[in-house]
């Protein structure tokens, strides 16, 4: 007696936007590795296109320029401060350290990708200020760090503080990015801890004072990657640029 035969599942055909979404995101990456490798004024859209391994038309279909592509891979670094649940005050021991199963040269790789990056970035703002079309896209993204780090200020700054929330705020984030040209520079690194202690003394609280409701929360607000990030892009694991 024959079996019945049995049919294949039917596959699941992308809609004309998933399809688009799936190649946007397929450049922003090759765009961080290539920025990165390259830097800013290195970068060529057709080498981000074969890194990618699109057409450089498919970069001119979703992004009109350059600039337009690296503020995306900027977005990409800024997406984990668009959430509430940011807080740069976590203690060490609590905060991720990486993901499981990562090697110490994709580690030392990623490393290698964020300074490039951030050398890139650098290149990027000062072509940025010097542009009338870009300066807005840039104040956005800065304004961003702003927020978040307001947001931490709102929270946790000390009573008899005198100086606005935005201004803790402001001062908070030079700390931060101030500490990344230090880092970018090879004259010093300001490590976790260091960086938690600075933040602290500007908020008015102790050194050692730990929030324990920020201690899943942990991160950096900065324009440039997480050593995470660009280790889940080596590794080729999928991911939403969004999150």
């Amino acid at each position: 007696m024959d079996q019945p035969r049995v049919m294949p599942a039917p596959r699941t055909r992308r809609t004309r936007a998933e399809q688009k979404r799936e190649t946007r995101d397929a450049l922003i990456e090759a765009g961080l590795v290539v920025f990165s490798r390259d830097g800013y004024h290195g970068a060529a859209l057709d080498g981000i296109a074969n890194e990618a391994g699109f057409s450089k038309g498919a970069v001119y279909s979703n992004f009109s320029s350059k600039a337009e592509l690296f503020l995306a891979v900027l977005d990409y670094n800024l997406g984990a401060l668009r959430g509430e649940g940011w807080d740069p005050l976590a203690s060490a021991t609590t905060a991720a350290v990486g993901a499981p199963g990562t090697t110490g040269g994709d580690e030392r790789e990623a490393e290698q990708l964020v300074r490039g990056f951030g050398l890139a970035t650098l290149e990027f703002i000062t072509t940025a200020a010097r542009d009338d079309m870009l300066i807005p896209a840039l104040r956005t993204r800065v304004q961003m760090l702003l927020d978040a780090y307001g947001r931490v200020a709102a929270t946790h700054r000390a009573a008899e503080e005198d100086l606005a929330v935005d201004k803790v705020a402001q001062l908070m984030a030079a700390l931060d990015q101030g500490a990344s040209v230090l880092a970018l520079s090879g004259v010093a690194t300001v490590d976790g801890s260091l960086m938690r202690s600075g933040l602290r003394r500007l908020l008015g609280l102790p050194a050692d004072a730990v929030d324990e409701r920020s201690a899943d929360r942990a991160g950096r607000a900065s324009l440039l990657p997480t050593v995470e990030q660009v280790q889940r892009l080596i590794r080729d694991e999928p991911g939403d640029l969004d999150t």
